[in-house]
């Protein structure tokens, strides 16, 4: 099963093994021969699914009806010694048509540049970003098995392709796991007389592993798109805010320890990596934090994959009292080392306004962090941080101002009353505005705190529309964080 993953990760628009051609076509046949057509296609189409899981289910079923028919053609007796090779050869030629029905990707047309092995493996290397809003929405116990009756193999196919692209950043074997479940699931509890107590049982026995496959995917498609040093600041504000009597030396020895699981078991595909280390690593949440927050202590009492889910599903805390926060010093800053003094600044600040969702922090910090640095690598950074200094402390204040009463706002008001707040409040400040512009406005206005102020918002997308529609004004002089 090894060999087939790893192949099967490279021969959508196959590539060469450095073993040599042969190995590669000897051991996908091995395993076509032993699992069956069948078998071998389900696989085929949860990998795609998930390497390219912003396509269509027929991008998708072109791509794996192509590996399929390689495979049957080339592993049959008698097939001649270059038909895998040829076919291969085919498959990337037909990705790089204009009219291909593959997949859609944006790198597609520069690996085409290329010929022969280098096109090969730029092409195998593709691979789309995760889905930041699911589209996969699982029909009534009525529905599954009217589908699946009408055509079970249809059902099959379609609902691994759905699954699996929503959950394309958990770890391959639980995913495969999970889909198995399901599809067992359906079989049994559509063939009974007894369906409705069937699928109770069923999901209740599914339970631990379906929260595994939602908080792995959540957390590995944060790591996937925050890349390990910005998914450390990232946790540490979401934990300052939800446990903000917690210090940073306390949350960030447990945020280091998430990370480590994430970069050995996110991409694993030999064993239950996932499940075993966040196991180990809840643990240690309990043990940092529990005496800090009664809610956390209550989650800990649950399983550790039911006490991750608690944790993440957990409300941030109302503020606590704490000292009037301070600008680091110059040359705390300039350190040349690396420091977290930037990391602390605004970990400090998120303790103080826990209200105000992650995702306008983490925006914060990378304008901080580079104006900071600039600085640093000037020639005179005391003189540039002194004369930078000031005006950055009231942007961040305004930032953070207006930030709180977005998000205040949205989360006190009916979204009705909210637009009609929105409305009025942009009429004040801009009377000369017309119709159609102030309309404009308070939609992506709207859109901004509907999307981005709440937990766990997309952080790709709210990124940019942070900065496509959050602007902090600066009638004075140029603005630094834009």
């Amino acid at each position: 099963m090894l060999g087939v993953i790893v192949l099967l990760l490279s021969i959508s628009f196959s590539h060469a093994d450095p073993r040599g051609k042969p190995y590669q076509r000897d051991v996908i046949c091995q395993q076509f021969n032993t699992m069956g057509k069948d078998k071998f296609t389900s696989l085929a189409l949860i990998m795609n699914s998930r390497k390219y899981s912003n396509a269509t289910y027929e991008e998708i079923e072109h791509v794996v009806k192509d590996i399929a028919s390689l495979a049957s053609t080339c592993c049959a007796n008698g097939a001649a010694p270059n038909c895998y090779d040829n076919g291969a050869n085919a498959m990337s030629a037909k990705s790089c048509d204009p009219k291909s029905p593959f997949p859609k990707h944006p790198g597609t047309s520069t690996c085409c540049i290329y010929k022969g092995l280098e096109r090969k493996l730029c092409l195998a290397d593709l691979k789309q970003p995760p889905k930041e809003f699911p589209t996969y929405v699982e029909p009534s116990n009525e529905e599954l098995c009217v589908s699946f009756k009408k055509d079970p193999q249809k059902f099959s196919s379609r609902f691994l392709y759905e699954y699996s692209s929503n959950f394309a950043q958990t770890p391959f074997l639980v995913i495969l796991k999970s889909t198995e479940n399901y599809l067992k699931m359906i079989a049994q509890c559509c063939t009974t007389q007894r369906q409705a107590p069937c699928f109770l049982q069923q999901r209740l026995n599914m339970t631990p592993l379906h929260l595994l496959t939602v908080m792995s995917n959540r957390l590995c498609s944060s790591f996937n798109s925050y890349g390990e040093e910005k998914l450390k600041f990232s946790a540490s504000i979401m934990l300052s805010q939800k446990v903000p009597s917690a210090e940073f030396k306390d949350v960030m020895t447990v945020v280091d320890q998430c990370t480590q699981v994430l970069a050995k078991c996110c991409n694993s595909i030999t064993d239950d990596c996932i499940g075993n280390e966040l196991t180990v690593h809840i643990q240690q949440v309990c043990k940092n934090l529990q005496s800090k927050d009664s809610r956390v202590a209550d989650c800990c009492k649950k399983t550790p994959i039911e006490t991750l889910h608690c944790l993440h599903s957990m409300s941030t805390a109302e503020p606590i009292k704490l000292p009037a926060l301070q600008w680091p010093k110059n040359d705390d800053l300039c350190k040349e080392d690396k420091n977290q003094e930037i990391d602390k600044y605004l970990f400090e600040l998120a303790r103080r306004n826990t209200k105000l969702p992650e995702v306008f922090i983490s925006k914060l910090h990378g304008s901080v962090e580079g104006i900071v640095k600039g600085c640093c690598n000037s020639a005179d950074s005391n003189t540039c941080l002194n004369n930078k200094g000031p005006q950055l402390k009231k942007e961040i204040n305004k930032y953070i101002t207006e930030g709180n009463e977005l998000c205040g706002d949205y989360n006190k008001y009916v979204f009705t009353e909210f637009k009609e707040r929105t409305t009025k409040m942009f009429s004040r400040r801009f009377p000369k505005l017309s119709a159609s512009k102030l309309e404009e406005l308070v939609e992506k206005r709207t859109s901004l705190a509907s999307t981005c102020c709440v937990t766990n918002a997309p952080p790709v997308y709210c990124s940019e529309m942070i900065s496509n529609g959050f602007k902090i004004n600066c009638p004075q002089q140029p603005c630094l964080l834009q």
